[in-house]
């Protein structure tokens, strides 16, 4: 018996909740896998899952099986990752975690470019306008934008996001163009839902100013926004790695060059350093290094 990928198939098995989907997952068939946990169970001497139709749950043993598996399969890794060459390239699946807007309009671009460079890798992207649970999830790397970092992950910085206020030269020939901040109050502003739906922060002169803001139409997320506006729907705050393009091309205008929205963070976030798979290192490193301090997209921006 291939006693480690025994326990590799136990631990899939756990973690997905069922036989079958463990099977999809390892691209085994479910014979297979059944043969494995029963060799495993032969081999520990007990009975390691109660399973019916409906529910898998772990006996006693399981429990007490479970981690040491997770442990062995760990330290199998290290070994592997030890002994090679250091030219071998990064191989094996990754899967991560974005919002719409930063993934289509930067990230799937950037993972492009990597698996071009390292073929051997196979992405499985989650474009998602929510938060998720990495663990519960199974999401190797989560790509967030905020100053808020979730203590019980580990964040690298990977760029800055600055935001612009702007809109179509048709909204601004109809409604006329905001001079100071105050004055937004009285246009009809795009607002996302989630990030400063009734209030957009400011920096003016050193001094934080917060303006209270309202539209006809919010959105979950900033793409639906840019496009409103690109309609001569209102003004819109939108990050400069999505608007940049239509800034450059004439299409949107930026307003209030004097104030400077809130910048925000853009971390790389997973679960821990311990035993990190060279390919997820490999993945931050090649990120960091495309995005940079300054992002190529803010390049040329006043």
């Amino acid at each position: 018996m291939d006693r480690l990928n025994a326990m590799r198939v136990f631990v899939t098995v756990v973690d997905l909740g069922s036989q079958s989907a463990a099977a999809d997952h390892l691209e085994l068939s479910r014979p297979v896998v059944s043969r494995y946990l029963a060799e495993l169970e032969d081999w520990v001497g007990a009975r390691l899952m109660q399973r019916t139709t409906r529910k898998l749950s772990l006996t006693a043993a399981g429990l007490e099986t479970l981690p040491r598996c997770r442990q062995l399969l760990e330290l199998a890794g290290d070994l592997q990752n030890a002994v090679r060459q250091p030219d071998d390239a990064p191989r094996g699946e990754l899967r991560i975690s974005v919002s719409t807007s930063f993934g289509q309009a930067q990230l799937v671009d950037a993972l492009a470019a990597y698996v071009k460079r390292y073929p051997g890798v196979k992405v499985e992207l989650q474009m998602l306008d929510r938060t998720v649970n990495l663990v519960d999830e199974r999401i190797d790397l989560a790509i967030r934008t905020s100053n808020d970092v979730d203590p019980n992950l580990i964040a690298r910085r990977l760029s800055v996001c600055r935001s612009v206020v702007c809109a179509s030269p048709a909204y601004l020939r109809e409604h006329g163009t905001p001079r100071q901040v105050e004055e937004l109050s009285r246009h009809n502003c795009l607002t996302h839902a989630y990030f400063g739906h009734n209030l957009w922060h400011f920096e003016v002169d050193g001094q934080n100013v917060a303006v209270p803001v309202q539209g006809n139409i919010s959105a979950n997320e900033a793409m639906t926004l840019q496009k409103a506006a690109l309609a001569h729907a209102g003004i819109a705050m939108l990050p400069t790695y999505q608007a940049a393009a239509a800034l450059r091309s004439g299409e949107l205008v930026r307003l209030l060059p004097h104030a400077r929205p809130r910048e925000l963070t853009l971390n790389a976030v997973y679960t821990s350093r311990k035993h990190m798979p060279a390919t997820l290192r490999s993945m931050l490193d090649f990120l960091a290094q495309r995005f940079g301090d300054e992002p190529e997209w803010d390049k040329g921006l006043s």
